[in-house]
């Protein structure tokens, strides 16, 4: 750094000569005289902060700041909704910080790009075999994202402008979905489900695509085979949004004759990060390639005849197809697909599975504990997976800020997004809920709600 005398900002880099220089090349003795012209009622004046910091006494006055922060990992947490807490090996990090990885950027020169190029094919590699489709793209900015881009796709392929959303969706990814059809003159209609699940539904000769969650947002599982049925009777294409972990256990989307299968990378090997970064992740039919939007990496031979890895397709409009480009996404989320990749390396087909078993398993014992409790009821009888809703007596807001209070945050206040379920709580369950951590929650809850109905209870015995 230059020297320089300057005690009040130490970090600039001219020195107190080298402004003495400018200002008489500018004509002017001083910084005052140089801004004398502008008003005094306009000039901005003394700032209203405190006094500039040693860097010692910076990095202490952070700490004390982030010491008043509350992670979820510091908690018990039972969030869920699209963002979970799950277990991340150790070796994950240092595999994904390596530094050929975290400064790789855009592989556009294969020459010099074959690690990255490896790595995201090998990423689409992994979600053909979770999901049971036959190519994926290198992934997409996020799971909403990834769900709104492939519903552009099904208008594109079926020329249609009409996209039928089940109200199961999660709603971020309905709502991004929603601007990206406002953007291109397409119509997204919402079927309201009944249950828990989407159920019967009508497609009709106008639309491109149905698309549902499976587990849903409710923590249902939808019955896909019903709704393939449905959708491809009248021509559109079946969109699903899947949960990864769940695809350790539960058949792939692909088995049911899904089109294109969507979703985010993040509960695998992904941090929760105050809600991201993260990546979406897209598979789809061979025959409809063509139309996958973003990139794709390909494997083939050089010249010597060895393997190697190549950008097979780029779609985005800075290329040749400009205009005619499927979609404007302009890269794709390499670290945290990497990161994904390096998740399902390591668990294998059997550690995946057992993830899946284990949160399910937690997930009913804890669904099972709560329905125990008087007042409190389990919305859905249809079979779920590591989600589920519960009815309580009491208003969601207000009891999940009690609970904040005793350490355990209990889920989400549903009545956020539907509007008709203010007693309704998403509770979701993963291997990183320990069972001591249910029994807390159930605990809690039933003393919690305890009060209420020895209030209710008591003017009943005394008019007995």
């Amino acid at each position: 750094m230059t020297e320089s005398k300057s005690k009040a900002f130490p970090y600039l880099p001219h020195t107190d000569k080298e402004r003495e220089e400018m200002l008489r090349a500018i004509g002017v003795r001083t910084f005052e005289e140089l801004i004398e012209q502008i008003p005094a009622a306009v000039r901005a004046g003394t700032l209203n902060i405190p006094e500039g910091k040693s860097e010692l006494e910076l990095t202490d006055y952070l700490a004390s700041l982030a010491e008043k922060n509350k992670p979820a990992s510091h908690q018990k947490s039972f969030l869920g909704a699209g963002s979970y807490r799950r277990f991340v090996p150790a070796a994950l990090p240092v595999i994904v910080n390596r530094s050929e990885f975290a400064t790789a950027y855009t592989p556009y020169q294969p020459e010099v790009s074959q690690g990255s190029l490896q790595a995201i094919y090998e990423f689409q590699t992994a979600i053909c075999l979770i999901t049971g489709m036959e190519v994926a793209n290198a992934s997409m900015y996020d799971g909403p994202t990834a769900c709104a881009e492939a519903a552009l796709m099904a208008c594109r392929l079926t020329g249609r402008k009409r996209i039928l959303v089940s109200s199961a969706v999660n709603p971020e990814y309905r709502m991004v979905t929603q601007t990206y059809a406002n953007s291109c003159d397409l119509v997204v209609d919402t079927v309201e489900c009944r249950g828990g699940t989407t159920g019967q539904i009508e497609a009709g000769p106008d639309c491109a695509a149905v698309v549902v969650q499976h587990p849903n947002y409710f923590g249902c599982l939808e019955d896909l085979g019903q709704i393939e049925a449905s959708a491809h009777k009248d021509g559109a294409l079946l969109i699903v949004v899947a949960e990864p972990i769940s695809l350790g256990l539960l058949a792939p989307p692909g088995q049911f004759g899904a089109d294109i299968v969507v979703g985010d990378a993040q509960p695998c090997g992904n941090f929760l990060s105050f809600g991201g970064p993260s990546a979406g992740f897209m598979a789809t039919r061979q025959r409809f390639v063509r139309q996958l939007p973003g990139r794709l990496a390909g494997m083939t031979v050089d010249n010597r005849g060895q393997r190697a890895f190549t950008l097979t397709l780029q779609t985005r409009e800075q290329h040749i197809r400009r205009a005619k480009a499927t979609s404007n996404i302009c890269t794709n989320q390499a670290l945290n697909a990497l990161s994904m990749l390096v998740y399902l390396t390591l668990m294998g087909p059997a550690g995946l599975r057992e993830v899946a078993e284990v949160s399910v398993r937690r997930a009913h014992a804890l669904a099972e504990a709560l329905a125990a409790i008087p007042g409190v009821k389990l919305r859905f009888a249809e079979p779920y997976f590591n989600e589920f809703v519960i009815d309580t007596p009491e208003p969601a807001t207000q009891l999940l800020e009690v609970l904040a209070q005793r350490g355990i945050l209990g889920g989400l206040a549903l009545a956020r997004f539907y509007p008709d379920m203010k007693n309704s709580i998403l509770v979701s369950v993963t291997e990183m809920n320990s069972p001591a951590e249910l029994d807390d929650y159930a605990g809690e809850l039933a003393a919690v709600l305890a009060p209420a109905r020895n209030a209710v209870a008591e003017p009943e015995r005394v008019k007995a």
